[in-house]
């Protein structure tokens, strides 16, 4: 582990953003890991209480954004006695490299983490060149 990795609990950021949402809620950066590989990018990004239907993708002059919604109903009733966490909303925004293939990337969802697959595109990925 290096000197900059820390085994404390960190605290949840909450977005702060020019615009302003529609919706009064609290948003969050969710926490990511980013993995690069010769193949590509790979983001795992951590949206606890979201579901597959409640997340949203896109891509916009080259900046991915994610977004997932929490339903706020099911925590409307309770009267928590102790909490770790906030609850609310998830958005993140990346810029991405030219060397992605933007039209191969992938997503899945599993067990409140988020796995985004970002291909490079073929003339970005490392070749070997052979002497003749």
């Amino acid at each position: 582990m290096t000197e900059n990795q820390s085994m404390e609990v960190q605290e949840k950021q909450e977005l702060l953003e020019k615009e302003e949402k529609t919706i009064p809620a609290r948003y969050f950066v969710p926490y990511t890991d980013i993995y690069e590989t010769e193949e590509g990018l790979t983001l795992v990004v951590e949206m606890a209480g979201v579901e597959k239907t409640d997340i949203d993708i896109s891509i916009e002059a080259n900046v991915l954004q994610i977004e997932g919604r929490i339903d706020l109903s099911s925590y409307s009733e309770m009267k928590p006695v102790y909490t770790e966490y906030n609850v609310g909303h998830y958005n993140r925004k990346f810029s991405l490299p030219d060397a992605i293939d933007q039209s191969k990337i992938s997503a899945e969802m599993e067990d409140g983490v988020l796995t985004l697959r970002l291909p490079k595109a073929e003339k970005a990925k490392p070749r070997r060149i052979e002497i003749s």
